[in-house]
C-alpha cells in the first residue's frame, strides 16, 4: 500500500518517549535492551536531521508524572510494579527530578522542535495538548517514532487514526522493551490503524 501524501506543510514527526527513562542505561527506570536503545536512538536522529532540514515540524512527547499516586492510580500498572514484569519499575519511572525525564540529547534540536511534557498514559493524545498543536500546524499526516512499539507507539497510532490523522510509523525509529511482541505491533497497525514504512520511503516520499 502506498504511503499517504507527505507534504511538508501537512505532516508532521511525533516522537514517543525517546527520553533517558527508556534509552539511557545510566538513567533508565525502564530501559530498553542497550543494543536496541542505540539502534533506535541512532535511527530517531538520522530522520529527524533529515526532516529538519525539509522544514517538517517535529514534536516530542514525553512521559512525566507528578507523583507515584497518579502512576498507581492505573490499576495494572499498579498489579504489575515489582513483579518480574518489564514494567515492573513503573511506579518509579518518570518522577520529578528523575533524569529519566531528559530528551536524548541526539534527537532534540531545541531550536527547531516542540515539546509535550503532559504525557500520563500510553497514549500521547490523552489529557495532552497534542491535539491542538498539531491542528495548530495545519498537520494530517503524522510520522510516528518511538518507544515502546507494542504499548504507547500503538496506542497512539489507534489514537491518531480515530482522530482521522494519516498515520506513518517509521520502522526503524520504533522499538520495545517486550522483544517478542514488536513485529507483532507493527502487523496490527498495518492491518487495521496505519502504514508502517522504512526511513527511505519516508524520505523518498518526502
Amino acid at each position: 500500500m502506498s504511503l499517504p501524501a507527505l507534504t511538508r506543510d501537512r505532516t508532521a514527526v511525533v516522537t514517543i518517549d525517546l527520553h533517558r527513562g527508556h534509552l539511557d542505561p545510566e538513567a533508565a527506570t525502564m530501559p530498553l535492551p542497550e543494543p536496541a536503545a542505540k539502534r533506535v536512538t541512532a535511527a530517531n536522529a538520522r530522520l529527524l536531521a533529515e526532516v529538519r532540514s525539509r522544514g517538517v515540524p517535529v514534536i516530542h512527547v514525553v512521559t512525566s508524572y507528578r507523583s507515584v499516586a497518579e502512576i498507581a492510580s492505573n490499576p495494572w500498572w499498579a498489579a504489575v510494579a515489582g513483579t518480574d514484569a518489564t514494567r515492573t519499575n513503573v511506579l518509579r519511572h518518570q518522577l520529578p527530578g528523575s533524569p529519566g525525564l531528559e530528551l536524548m540529547p541526539d534527537v532534540y534540536d531545541p531550536g527547531h522542535d516542540l515539546v509535550v511534557t503532559t504525557k500520563k498514559r500510553y497514549d500521547c493524545f490523552a489529557a495532552t495538548d497534542l491535539d491542538h498543536a498539531l491542528r495548530a500546524l495545519g498537520a494530517e499526516t503524522l510520522l510516528l517514532t518511538g518507544v515502546n512499539t507494542n504499548s504507547c507507539v500503538l496506542a497512539t497510532t489507534v489514537a491518531a487514526n480515530t482522530r482521522d490523522y494519516a498515520a506513518v510509523v517509521v520502522e526503524e525509529c520504533v522499538d520495545t522493551m517486550d522483544r517478542t511482541l514488536h513485529d507483532a505491533a507493527l502487523r496490527v497497525i498495518r492491518q487495521a490503524f496505519g502504514w508502517v514504512a522504512t526511513t527511505e520511503e519516508v524520505l523518498a516520499a518526502l
